[in-house]
C-alpha cells in the first residue's frame, strides 16, 4: 500500500490548525481509501495555542505527527525541510489556513499516478484583494521575465512531490532553500504537472505575510536566479557615467569659448552629485541583497534546528 504523507506548516494558527488535519484526513479516507497516510504538523515556534492543539491531536491520532522548531525559520526554510523529513511515497504540501484547497489532494494523487512526479498547484484566481492579486500577477511575470530558470507564475509551493523529487531535496544541501525556484528548475526532468485551481480566503484568523515577509521573498526570488541586478547596476552605472562624461566636456567647452559670459552655476552641480549619490545608494543596497545571499550560503547554518518531534519512529 502506497504512503501519502501531508505536510502542513503552521504559525500561530490556534483557529484551523484542528479542522485544516480533520479536513485532510477526511479527504483522503473518502476519496484514497486505498492509500496509508500520515499527516505531519510542522510549527515554527508559534506563540498562540497552536502546539498545545498540535499536542492534543497527536496523543490521540499517531498518524498525526509534529516537528516542533525551537524558533522561526521563516516561511521558506521551514517547509522545506518538513518534506524533506517525511518518507511517504509522495508529499503533499498543504498550509493551514485552507487557502490550499484539500480538495486539490485527490486531484495530485491522480495525476502522480499517471507519472508525474511533481504536481504543482497554480492559481488561476483568487479571493483575496484585488489589488493584492494584480501585485503578484505583476511580480511572478517579472521574475518569470528576468530569471535564468522558467519560474512557475502563481506557485507557492502547493503541489505533490515524489519521493525522488524529495531525495535531490535532501541532496542540494542548500541554506536558502527556494522550493518555487527548485521546482521550475527541476521539475521538466521529473515530468512536472501544472494544476490549476482558485484561491480561497482564510478561514479565520489574520495573515501572517507582510511587506517584510513578501520583500524577502521577492529578495530570495531575485538574488537566487536572476542576475538581472547586477547586470541592472553595471549597465545604468556606465549609462549615468558616460553621461557626467558628456556633460563635463560640454560645460567646459562652453567655458573655454564664452569664458567671461557664461557662468555655470550651483544647480547643474547639485544636481548631478544627487543623482549620482541616489543611483549608487540603491545600488549598493541591490548589492548588499545578494552579498548576504552569499554571505548565508557560505555560514552554512542548519535549515532548520528542531526542539522536538512527535510520534516519529527512533531512527
Amino acid at each position: 500500500m502506497k504512503k501519502i504523507s501531508v505536510m502542513i506548516p503552521c504559525y500561530n494558527e490556534e483557529e484551523n490548525v484542528v479542522a485544516i488535519g480533520d479536513a485532510v484526513e477526511d479527504i483522503i479516507k473518502k476519496e484514497l481509501p486505498e492509500y496509508d497516510y500520515e499527516i505531519c504538523y510542522v510549527d515554527n515556534a508559534s506563540t498562540d495555542k497552536t502546539r498545545p492543539l498540535i499536542e492534543e491531536i497527536c496523543e490521540k491520532n499517531k498518524k498525526r505527527k509534529a516537528i516542533f522548531n525551537v524558533t522561526n525559520f521563516g516561511q521558506f526554510n521551514s517547509p522545506f525541510h518538513g518534506i524533506c523529513e517525511l518518507d511517504g511515497d509522495c508529499v503533499i504540501s498543504v498550509c493551514a489556513d485552507f487557502q490550499d484547497p484539500v480538495e486539490m489532494i485527490p486531484v495530485f494523487v491522480h495525476e502522480w499516478e499517471k507519472g508525474h512526479r511533481i504536481v504543482s498547484g497554480v492559481k488561476t484566481s483568487s479571493k483575496e484583494n484585488g489589488l493584492i492579486y494584480f501585485l503578484r500577477s505583476m511580480y511572478y511575470k517579472l521574475i518569470k521575465s528576468m530569471s535564468s530558470v522558467h519560474m512557475i507564475e502563481h506557485f507557492t509551493g502547493f503541489g505533490l512531490y515524489d519521493k525522488s523529487f524529495v531525495k535531490l531535496m535532501r541532496e542540494l544541501d542548500d541554506p536558502l532553500p527556494f522550493i518555487r525556484g527548485v521546482v521550475a528548475e527541476y521539475g521538466e526532468g521529473f515530468n512536472l504537472k501544472l494544476v490549476e485551481y482558485e484561491q480561497p480566503l482564510r478561514r479565520a484568523g489574520k495573515t501572517h505575510n507582510n511587506f517584510f515577509t513578501l520583500y524577502d521573498a521577492a529578495m530570495l526570488s531575485f538574488t537566487s536566479y536572476t542576475k538581472v541586478g547586477l547586470r541592472l547596476m553595471t549597465m545604468l552605472g556606465f549609462i549615468v557615467g558616460m553621461i557626467d562624461v558628456i556633460v563635463a566636456v560640454v560645460y567646459l567647452v562652453l567655458k573655454l569659448m564664452y569664458w567671461d559670459e557664461f557662468h555655470a552655476g550651483y544647480a547643474p552641480m547639485i544636481i548631478g552629485m544627487f543623482l549620482i549619490g541616489a543611483v549608487q545608494l540603491a545600488f549598493m543596497g541591490f548589492m548588499g541583497e545578494y552579498i548576504m545571499n552569499i554571505n548565508t550560503r557560505t555560514i552554512h547554518r542548519p535549515i532548520v534546528v528542531e526542539e522536538r518531534r512527535i510520534n516519529f519512529e527512533e531512527k
